[in-house]
């Protein structure tokens, strides 16, 4: 018997979620995961010391089960209660939780294209049902089409990814005014961007913000995400949430990093900069079609010496920075994205490097 036979049959057919390129060897200069390019507060590498102890006798305990010391840390950075926040192992922890509460073959999940391929993944691990919004090339939020959708919970990535583009609070508000079910807005590039929905918490219950301190607090190996929500959707999230979800050391390193405001606001500053910097030589220096980005990423329509532009020549691009060990990413599955590159926001050594493996695939000859 094969044992994977007995799987249920909505998860036989599942496509497991593709993350970037991870490297193991030294080397590469890595620009496709959308990681800070900086370390993290020192504060966090004290408090994950202090944690384990000389002993590390601190390990045999379970964590704090709902991360209380945590949730009343993000409370407070957002004026909020404790009862308006919940605690992931990331926030990809987060979004599986909404999907379990909301999403069923019978109350379909809505998201937009493009936008984080994540999002029918966990739908399809629910064995739930999909609606789509698509964006044209304007990336202009269709307000009409989602205060329409018939989704019970719907996921906009605000930034957007892959393209960085911001969306207003005015126009989410709009939204949110009429939207029947739940709108899910994903900040996890909000620290970058020029506005949040936070200030709307108060006056749409049916408004869920989930966050990460993966990119603006340096944190994506530690994994902690939250949710901030009307106390009766956090109340949800925990009776599906799975127990003791967020480890000991990610608790203490999050704690830390939220301490740190000053630290913080330096890194998204630095990472601020360079972006505007490199947005500006890919549009203006280059003359390629750049999105303004409120990320801490950047998504640029590569153009080739002979000025064409298009899905062969994104890939093109692709292929010839990552020979020389520079890592970006390529999205060639939807036709908006497939002409595009998106990249991270490195230091401005490695921005260097990347515009300089950029000059030099424009000089190499066809198919090099």
């Amino acid at each position: 018997m094969n044992p994977s036979s007995l799987a249920l049959p909505h998860v036989a057919k599942l496509h497991a979620y593709t993350p970037g390129l991870q490297p193991s060897e030294p080397g590469w200069v890595k620009l496709n995961t959308n990681e800070c390019p900086y370390p993290p507060s020192p504060r966090v590498a004290a408090a994950l010391r202090r944690e384990i102890g000389e002993d590390g006798v601190s390990l045999r305990l379970y964590p704090n089960p709902k991360s209380t010391p945590l949730r009343a840390a993000v409370a407070q950075l957002h004026g909020l209660r404790e009862e308006n926040v919940c605690i992931g192992n990331g926030s990809d922890d987060i979004l599986n939780l909404l999907v379990r509460c909301f999403c069923t073959q019978d109350a379909a999940a809505g998201f937009t294209l493009p936008s984080y391929s994540l999002y029918p993944v966990l739908v399809g691990i629910q064995d739930g049902t999909s609606t789509i919004i698509e964006f044209d090339r304007t990336m202009r939020l269709p307000v009409e089409r989602l205060a329409a959708s018939p989704a019970r919970v719907f996921f906009l990535t605000s930034p957007n990814a892959p393209t960085g583009v911001g969306f207003a609070n005015a126009e989410i508000e709009r939204v949110l005014s009429t939207y029947a079910g739940l709108l899910v807005v994903d900040e996890a590039y909000a620290p970058f961007a020029s506005e949040n929905t936070v200030s709307l918490l108060a006056r749409y219950p049916n408004l869920v913000i989930v966050r990460t301190l993966s990119k603006a607090y340096a944190l994506a190996g530690i994994r902690v995400g939250y949710a901030l929500a009307d106390p009766g959707v956090i109340g949800l999230l925990d009776r599906v949430r799975d127990s003791y979800n967020v480890n000991r050391l990610s608790q203490a390193a999050a704690l830390a990093a939220l301490e740190d405001q000053a630290y913080f606001e330096t890194i998204v500053a630095r990472v601020k900069a360079t972006r505007d910097r490199a947005v500006r030589g890919f549009a203006e220096t280059r003359g390629w079609f750049t999105y303004p980005s409120q990320a801490n990423f950047i998504f640029t329509e590569p153009k080739n010496a002979r000025g064409e532009t298009g899905p062969a020549v994104a890939k093109a691009a692709y292929d010839f920075l990552c020979s020389r060990k520079v890592l970006v990413r390529h999205f060639p599955s939807h036709a908006l994205t497939a002409p595009f590159l998106r990249i991270s926001v490195g230091t401005d050594q490695e921005m260097q490097v990347l515009n300089d493996t950029l000059d030099a695939w424009l000089k190499a000859p066809p198919n090099a």
